[in-house]
């Protein structure tokens, strides 16, 4: 168990559920999953800084654990300032590890920088969370 992070594409919002639904749920094997971006295993403090954000949003679930949120470019901005300046913020959970900024800081900026490339090419950028 722990904290499981994920950044992906779709052309729409709920491909990802969509994707497991029809594969798993109604068999199809033809389902098409969308592409995934970014994977983070433990890195609490990214986690923070996009609850933060989604809270902005007007986000209001008890716990922000299994929520989609899209990220525009603006978003993806903010991210890339504070991931430069070391300004995440201290984020803890009973399963989200400890402070990885450091060892994740080049993985995150490549992240951002694939991601708006992905939305200067029209697609929709997701992350999403599992712990």
């Amino acid at each position: 168990m722990g904290l499981d992070m994920y950044a992906y594409v779709s052309a729409k919002p709920g491909a990802r559920n969509e994707y497991y639904e029809e594969k798993y749920e109604k068999g199809n094997n033809d389902a098409v999953e969308p592409r995934e971006l970014a994977y983070w295993r433990k890195h609490p403090n990214l986690h923070g800084w996009m609850e933060n954000l989604w809270k902005e949003h007007g986000g209001k679930a008890s716990m922000f654990n299994g929520i989609e949120l899209e990220l525009t470019w603006e978003d993806l901005d903010r991210l890339e300032k504070d991931v430069i300046e070391n300004n995440l913020p201290k984020t803890s959970g009973f399963f989200f590890g400890e402070d990885s900024d450091m060892f994740y800081k080049q993985r995150d900026l490549t992240f951002i920088k694939e991601a708006k490339a992905e939305l200067f090419l029209g697609l929709r950028v997701f992350y999403n969370s599992s712990w």
